[in-house]
């Protein structure tokens, strides 16, 4: 019993025991999207004070400034590729997209001939459920569309690779 009181006590739960200092907070000044808690400055800058709870402020990372630097250049520690070897990744990513684009044509235009303009051909089950016929119907259009958008992606991908030469 004497552990517990004393653990009580240690945590500051007793009655009558004053709050730990090392909890408190300086007061926090807002200057623009900036804080600081240092009074003098704040005075200086003109900073309103902080009301209503506690201010967490996490650094975030500063972007790097070069000098005319592009955002997608590679590191400096980055390997070099040779030029020959370059163009033949190159001209593999070529003919893989151009297999991949003849695919994906194909497949446009399977389902463009089943879509039939919206008027696909009915089976059995339409006859007798025209519900079942809307569904497909939409379902239809819904592959196109998303067989379109695929063509479409391949044929954007293959143009941003370097010409041929």
């Amino acid at each position: 019993m004497k552990k517990l009181f004393f653990l009580l006590f240690a945590c500051g739960v007793g009655a009558g025991v004053a709050q730990s200092p090392v909890l408190a907070q300086d007061r926090i000044y807002r200057c623009g999207n900036e804080y600081t808690n240092n009074a003098s400055v704040a005075k200086d800058r003109g900073c309103k004070v902080v009301e209503g709870g506690n201010v967490t402020v996490v650094q975030g990372t500063r972007p790097a400034t070069g000098s005319g630097a592009k955002a997608a250049s590679s590191p400096p520690s980055a390997p070099r590729v040779d030029a020959n070897d370059q163009k033949a990744r190159d001209a593999d990513a070529r003919a893989i997209l151009q297999s991949e684009l003849k695919k994906a044509q194909a497949r446009l235009a399977d389902v463009k001939q089943e879509y039939n303009n919206g008027s696909p051909q009915r089976n059995a089950l339409d006859l007798r459920n025209t519900q079942k016929y809307m569904e497909r119907t939409a379902d239809l259009k819904a592959q196109l569309d998303r067989a379109e958008a695929d063509v479409a992606g391949i044929q954007r991908e293959i143009d941003r690779l370097p010409p041929v030469r």
